[in-house]
């Protein structure tokens, strides 16, 4: 800058100065902002509806991951985080062979988070049910309502386990008589090769996201919270299931 620029500038700026008051955020407060949308995003998963099919778009925020799964393949992208944007690199996917419909919802959800700065607009006035407004390029916006993660219900990190589930469940008494499922905890090593398997107990609690089937034994990938302060007839603990490693028909 020539000093000629200079005094224009700085006078400038005081004839501004006397006509109005201006607040800006400071660097500190942007970073908060900054922080506060990465944080509320990675702390809940997003999920939007589209009206040509029956399934959702689902984002899941991590670190500087985005994972986006619309129906079928598994996408993603880095991501970092702005004031009411998020920037995104290229998305890549596996590439299943999927339903015509479930495809093209698929491009559309590439196309809308491929590669750009991405404005957003978070509504937190309902914390159980917060929405995000994704702005596309054209400006249109479509709204993804959160669903609070197992680390944010359970506030805490969980322990990994691997659980083989029988097909059969056996008679047992909980808080009333009732069939509990018959599971058995699976060790493996770095190389993935099993290690040990230990003995086969009746199953008093649920795992989220995990549906028993008489015909089925499943190895199932389950995160295990511990419940802060469980209630006197609840477990201490709460299993949300993560992955689903094996599966075999039983005749």
């Amino acid at each position: 800058m020539n000093f000629k620029f200079a005094i224009l500038a700085l006078s400038l700026a005081g004839a501004l100065t006397a006509c109005q008051t201006t607040t800006l955020p400071s660097q500190k407060e942007s970073v908060s902002v900054t922080q506060h949308l990465s944080q509320t995003l990675q702390a809940y998963t997003w999920a939007y509806q589209p009206t040509q099919t029956s399934k959702p778009i689902v984002l899941t925020f991590q670190g500087d991951r985005l994972s986006i799964h619309a129906g079928c393949n598994s996408m993603g992208t880095q991501v970092t985080f702005g004031h009411d944007q998020f920037k995104t690199g290229h998305v890549v996917g596996t590439m299943m062979a999927c339903e015509p419909a479930i495809m093209q919802q698929e491009q559309f959800a590439s196309s809308l988070l491929q590669n750009r700065d991405i404005k957003v607009k978070l509504d937190t006035t309902k914390p159980a049910q917060p929405i995000l407004t994704v702005y596309a390029a054209d400006g249109k916006s479509y709204p993804f309502t959160g669903t609070a993660t197992p680390e944010t219900t359970y506030q805490g990190q969980a322990k990994t386990i691997f659980l083989e589930i029988s097909p059969d469940t056996k008679a047992c008494v909980g808080v009333a008589a009732q069939q509990c499922m018959q599971v058995r905890e699976i060790q493996y090593n770095e190389q993935g090769l099993k290690t040990a398997t230990g003995e086969w107990q009746l199953f008093y609690s649920q795992i989220e996201g995990f549906k028993h089937d008489p015909k089925l034994r499943s190895i199932v990938r389950v995160k295990r919270f511990t419940i802060a302060h469980p209630a006197a007839d609840q477990s201490q603990y709460a299993y949300v299931k993560d992955m689903l490693v094996e599966q075999e028909l039983m005749k």
